[in-house]
């Protein structure tokens, strides 16, 4: 075989590299542009897809803990707490044993067949509240300094610039609760059915074990909460800002809609742990969003459909991982002993005068008030309260004799008459017969 037989057994390339070298851009466009078509402005799915998916998941999570708390209900994994032993007064006498169904007798509630309420009241209470707090805010700007605050806290990614509110909407409308139930749970949360209820209704009421009663309430909100935000996204590769990207976002909670449960946990004297106050919401909470994005300077892209759902994620993700079953918030309360502290109104008179005598009493001994502020603008000086009452007995009683001595030569040259002689008996002082000319 010579060698131009074996030159020409080769197989010669199809195509040159100027043409490999097109085909290879072009291909690069094409991916480009399908990303930029169907990831960034693809339509998003539905409304009513997303919810149901995420509702799905939620339910499924709580399922699974459920199932986790039921597997490890057995007697030799819950061990008894251990108490501390304490003596116990012999003068406070020994109630008797408090149990969930003894509190359900003397209040006349009856879990089965009682039914649910409207907290029509609770409602206007709460409007009251949101209502001030709307009032509050608009002539103070606490609110969007803490946001600020916390925006641009440590946890702030590297690649976004200082973030700056630029709107802030906290709505027109209230929440309104309704249909309020108060059912049974147990120590872990969990339902309790009619038979279940009944065989544990007499266990006493002693800490966090045990069965505990739990309100829980619809809850329902139409508004529109916005929260609008402008920062830089900032490539810091391979040199620091090699390019910044202005972003323009803007977040309003349009409607929300769940199940809120209430319970409170006992205190437990031989632990010193105070009454808690335990809420979060049932997974079947509907919680809507509107966003719009603005992204560039120039050539501005708006409402790019993929920001919208990444940042509808997190807040679902931040939302659940705080209030939502399985996790809970709770609160210690205070206690609500009555205390002379927290009293207000009803002042007693003789403070009332001690505190108006202390005032304007030594500004007309010394020719100005300095017990009280000076030109209105010094700040006050403390004094005791014992020695404001004996400073004002003291005042009341040299003008009550420095008023009689007056009175009583007034009567004296009134009885003379100008003759010397007696016009009558004494006359009490701001009587009618001394305003006589």
């Amino acid at each position: 075989m010579t060698a131009s037989d074996m030159c020409s057994a080769t197989r010669e390339p199809t195509l040159s590299f100027t043409q490999g070298l097109i085909v290879g851009q072009i291909s690069v466009v094409l991916l480009i542009a399908a990303f930029i078509k169907f990831f960034i402005f693809g339509d998003p799915p539905s409304a009513e897809i997303t919810a149901a998916a995420r509702a799905s998941e939620r339910r499924s999570r709580t399922l699974a803990h459920k199932e986790s708390l039921l597997t490890l209900r057995t007697p030799n994994l819950r061990q008894p707490q251990q108490t501390l032993n304490r003596k116990k007064s012999t003068v406070l006498r020994n109630p008797p044993t408090l149990t969930i169904g003894s509190i359900l007798n003397k209040t006349y509630y009856n879990v089965d067949s009682h039914q649910p309420e409207s907290l029509d009241w609770f409602n206007v209470l709460i409007a009251q509240t949101i209502a001030q707090a709307r009032s509050d805010a608009q002539h103070d700007d606490a609110i969007l300094n803490s946001l600020n605050k916390a925006l641009n806290s440590g946890t702030r990614p590297s690649f976004l610039d200082e973030i700056k509110v630029t709107e802030l909407t906290l709505g027109e409308d209230f929440p309104i609760f309704s249909n309020c139930r108060v059912i049974p749970v147990d120590e872990d949360g969990i339902g309790l059915d009619e038979h279940e209820f009944h065989a544990k209704s007499s266990q006493a009421m002693g800490g966090a074990e045990g069965t505990r009663l739990q309100a829980r309430m619809d809850v329902d909100l139409s508004d529109m909460i916005t929260l609008a935000i402008e920062t830089k996204m900032l490539l810091n590769y391979p040199r620091s800002l090699t390019a910044v990207l202005p972003v323009a976002l803007a977040v309003s909670i349009v409607r929300f809609s769940g199940t809120l449960s209430i319970s409170f946990i006992p205190s437990n004297p031989s632990q010193s742990t105070p009454t808690m106050m335990r809420f979060y919401f049932l997974d079947d909470y509907r919680l809507e969003f509107s966003i719009r994005s603005l992204v560039g300077s120039r050539s501005r892209l708006q409402d790019v459909p993929k920001i919208a759902q990444i940042v509808e994620a997190r807040l679902h993700r931040w939302f659940d991982e705080r209030a939502v079953e399985p996790r809970f918030q709770e609160i210690a309360l205070p206690s609500l002993w009555p205390r002379k502290k927290n009293t207000r109104g009803g002042e007693d008179p003789l403070e009332a005068a001690a505190a108006g005598g202390a005032g304007g009493g030594s500004g007309g001994s010394g020719g100005s008030s300095t017990a009280g502020t000076s030109g209105g603008k010094g700040k006050a000086r403390e004094i005791p309260l014992q020695d404001l009452r004996e400073e004002t007995w003291k005042n009341m009683g040299s003008d009550s004799a420095g008023r009689a001595g007056d009175h009583l030569r007034y009567r004296q040259a009134r009885g003379r008459g100008g003759d010397g002689s007696s016009t009558g008996g004494y006359s009490m002082p701001g009587s009618f017969t001394d305003m006589h000319p």
